[in-house]
């Protein structure tokens, strides 16, 4: 009787557990996939076609290919010429995206073409028509380098691993402070520079230069980049004792040359003249066709012509006592009454004239007479005022503290900080 009566109680007790159990509600979680965004769309929206513009491509031919039709091709160039002249200015070799319908048409309705590293031109003909330029996000990285001269600057930059720019932007710097054309085994050079990144690891070029130091021939010459001038924001490079590393004259109308063939010379003996006697009166600076020459000084073009000699060739008139003159250029970009500035581009490099090689001969005047550029003593830039020159001190105290602080180990580049904007240093005077 008393088993009986437990198996009652047992029954009535599982019976109402059976009761307070509720079915467990399911719960379904959607999780979106992740936007994927390049150029501003997020691309898993659209079928991507990737590729570079090949030879005989035309931005028409690129679009038809892909469903646009013709008279939508010639509306897109129309109502975007203001923006970017694609028609124009596609070039082979260049990157583009197109997006295209996730449809059996795969029509495309948007063409990006990329005409360099960092920007690219937006053609949104989706719905309506527009266009626009984009950049993408710079990052500016700050590095230091280091090295010894074996036989040129620009293969001890290469032995470091560094880019290649930091030549050109080294020999700007020192464009008369140094001659370049005359470095020696076991010269030396330390720099912090900038160098721009893309998605964190394309570079795309070197940025400023914010101090240099170059031991040639065994003396220092030091370089800070300073804006002594707060209203105009125009920074120039300085020595450590303030002297400015300017000259009103580039020693040379090239960006970089790695040596002169031919200096100022009235006793030469030429080859193409049958090895006579013929003065030469200007300073030969060999470079391949189509390389830029540069103004080595502001001034007024009063020439800019061809001449059986001379082939094509600019001259400048600096002021009331300097003139210079640039020959055998494959082409001209100045004309008569132009102004110019120091570095701005005047021509390119050919072999026009009586030349036997690709270079530009550089002729040099003084009081209208042709003398040689490397013997004149040419007066430097305007000086720093010494109401600027504690504040200049302060300054570069703790970047010359760095620069000294760097060794001279091979392939070593160390990376001291990170900014996204550039940035100029400028007295508080």
């Amino acid at each position: 009787m008393n088993n009986y009566f437990y198996l009652i109680l047992l029954f009535i007790g599982i019976s109402s557990c059976k009761k307070d159990l509720k079915p467990l509600k399911k719960t379904i979680v959607i999780v979106a996939p992740k936007p994927i965004i390049e150029f501003g769309f997020d691309i898993k929206d659209y079928i991507v076609i990737k590729d570079t513009v090949k030879k005989d491509e035309t931005f028409g031919f690129l679009l038809d290919k892909n469903h646009v039709e013709n008279p939508l091709i010639n509306k897109i160039v129309s109502n975007s010429k203001t923006t970017f002249d694609i028609a124009r200015q596609l070039r082979v070799g260049k990157p583009y995206t197109i997006l295209a319908k996730k449809d059996s048409t795969e029509k495309a309705q948007i063409f990006i073409y990329q005409p360099n590293k960092v920007e690219y031109v937006v053609f949104n003909f989706k719905d309506s028509i527009s266009s626009y330029i984009g950049r993408k996000e710079v990052k500016t990285v700050i590095k230091k380098a280091a090295g010894e001269i074996t036989s040129s600057l620009s293969n001890a930059i290469e032995e470091q691993g560094v880019n290649y720019n930091l030549t050109f932007a080294l020999s700007d710097i020192y464009a008369w402070t140094i001659d370049f054309y005359h470095l020696q085994k076991g010269d030396k050079f330390k720099v912090i520079y900038e160098e721009r990144y893309i998605d964190d690891t394309t570079s795309v070029g070197i940025g400023n230069i914010k101090a240099a130091y170059f031991e040639h021939s065994k003396k220092p010459f030091y370089g800070f980049r300073y804006v002594v001038d707060s209203t105009k924001v125009i920074p120039e490079y300085f020595d450590d004792q303030t002297n400015n590393l300017r000259r009103t004259f580039l020693r040379a109308p090239l960006k970089f040359s790695s040596r002169v063939s031919s200096r100022y010379n009235l006793k030469r003996r030429i080859k193409h003249y049958n090895w006579r006697i013929k003065a030469h009166k200007g300073t030969d600076f060999p470079s391949p066709i189509g390389t830029p020459i540069i103004a080595t000084a502001n001034g007024t073009v009063t020439k800019s012509a061809y001449a059986r000699g001379n082939g094509n060739y600019v001259k400048i008139k600096h002021n009331g006592t300097y003139s210079t003159q640039y020959l055998h250029m494959k082409k001209r970009k100045v004309k008569v009454g132009d102004f110019v500035k120091q570095g701005d581009v005047i021509g390119w490099i050919g072999m026009t004239g009586s030349t036997g090689g690709p270079h530009v001969c550089y002729r040099f005047w003084k009081n209208g007479r042709q003398v040689d550029p490397f013997k004149q003593k040419l007066p430097a830039a305007k000086p720093m005022l010494d109401s600027i020159k504690p504040l200049f001190f302060d300054y570069i105290s703790p970047i010359k503290k760095q620069l000294d602080a760097i060794e001279y180990v091979k392939k070593e580049i160390t990376i001291e900080n990170e900014i996204k904007t550039d940035s100029l240093e400028v007295s508080k005077n």
